[in-house]
């Protein structure tokens, strides 16, 4: 037994129990220069890839969301709306208590009603003060032909008279022709004195008849004015009487509702949200250092993660006018002397320019990963 160890231990390295470790040490090797291979070819994939795109997933879904706000004060009576709802443009969503609003309408129709009665007695009182005027006027012109026949008259029963006076003298009349002739001068000077007596009245009936039509036309004015002022006070009552009614602004989705009946809003006060049915778009967050080969237009490739392994196509459309930093409430200054040099980012809008169908089931605030293509 002693002689067969020692004939084991005086074989040759070669031998197949001597080869094993040997073995090991050759996979060990292949291994790791298949390691090297597929981590040079990784990176340089990647490389290569960065030549040409601009990557971050600092991005999310944006849309249009309008806010549900009345335009006047007052009590809740009904919420024709729930959390989530769709809803489309002129729906009602919640109504409030309209019975000031009826009672101000009402008002406002019988003020209106009372301005056009005066405008109404205005009109009549000028058209009775033209006629008026029109009868004045007619009696001064006939008033004028008589003073005229009057006129006549005393002048020939004055003529009448002058020689009444030379043949008295002579004896060739009597007396009492005489006492005719002064009676008949006497008569035209006191009928032409009563005429011009009614002249002058009637020219003071027609002064006065014209300042009451020139009043009645301030009137006139007046009452027209008061018309168009309730009118316009009638249609702010009505219009308020519109705005108890809150109606969507347009097609979309309800947000939470934040309403009870029996709550008194304010005018102005924000009750919920609408997101509306329009294209979602992205809004990505690059860094100022991304941005140099960035153009309006380019190929943008989008991957949301509610969607794994979909590809949405889009399109860089515009970029913001400044840094996300810059309107905060206490933008960041960050001046190169700072210690440590923060590297801002610029929001670029993204829009979908492809059909994919789960577009629309995109919700504002949603993550996603933008591949913008700047080549």
């Amino acid at each position: 037994m002693s002689q067969q160890n020692e004939v084991k231990a005086s074989q040759p390295a070669g031998t197949p129990d001597a080869a094993a470790p040997k073995k090991k040490s050759n996979g060990f090797v292949i291994a790791l220069i298949l390691l090297v291979v597929v981590g040079g070819s990784f990176g340089t994939m990647k490389y290569i890839h960065g030549l040409h795109h601009e990557e971050t997933d600092d991005a999310q879904i944006e849309a249009n969301i309008s806010p549900v706000i009345p335009r006047i004060a007052g009590y809740v009576t009904d919420v024709r709306v729930k959390d989530n709802q769709k809803v489309k443009k002129g729906d009602t969503l919640v109504m409030l208590d309209n019975r000031n609003e009826v009672i101000m309408v009402e008002q406002a129709q019988a003020a209106l009603i009372a301005a056009q009665s005066n405008l109404n007695v205005a009109e009549a009182t000028t058209a009775a003060s033209k006629t008026n005027i029109a009868t004045y006027q007619a009696n001064v012109s006939t008033v004028d032909a008589q003073i005229e026949a009057a006129k006549i008259t005393l002048t020939r029963a004055t003529q009448d008279y002058d020689r009444y006076v030379n043949l008295i003298k002579d004896h060739t009349i009597t007396q009492q022709q005489f006492e005719q002739a002064e009676a008949a001068k006497q008569s035209a000077e006191k009928q032409l004195a009563v005429l011009q007596n009614q002249k002058n009245a009637a020219n003071r009936q027609t002064s006065a008849a014209s300042s009451q039509t020139n009043a009645t036309g301030q009137q006139i004015s007046v009452a027209n004015a008061t018309i168009q002022q309730r009118k316009a006070d009638l249609e702010n009552a009505q219009l308020n009487l519109s705005y108890t009614v809150v109606i969507a602004p347009e097609d979309g989705l309800v947000s939470k509702v934040n309403v009870q009946v029996g709550q008194y809003l304010q005018a102005g006060q924000s009750l919920f949200s609408i997101v509306l049915d329009t294209n979602p778009w992205v809004i990505a967050n690059f860094k100022e250092t991304q941005l140099a080969k960035m153009r309006p237009g380019q190929k943008v490739t989008v991957h949301v993660d509610a969607y794994p392994g979909q590809d949405f196509e889009a399109r860089l459309t515009s970029f913001s006018p400044a840094t996300g930093a810059r309107f905060a409430l206490l933008p960041p200054d960050n001046a190169s002397g700072n210690f440590v040099k923060v590297v801002q980012r610029l929001p670029v809008k993204i829009e979908f320019t492809g059909n994919e169908p789960q577009i629309k089931d995109l919700r504002p605030g949603m993550n996603v990963d933008v591949d913008v293509h700047i080549d």
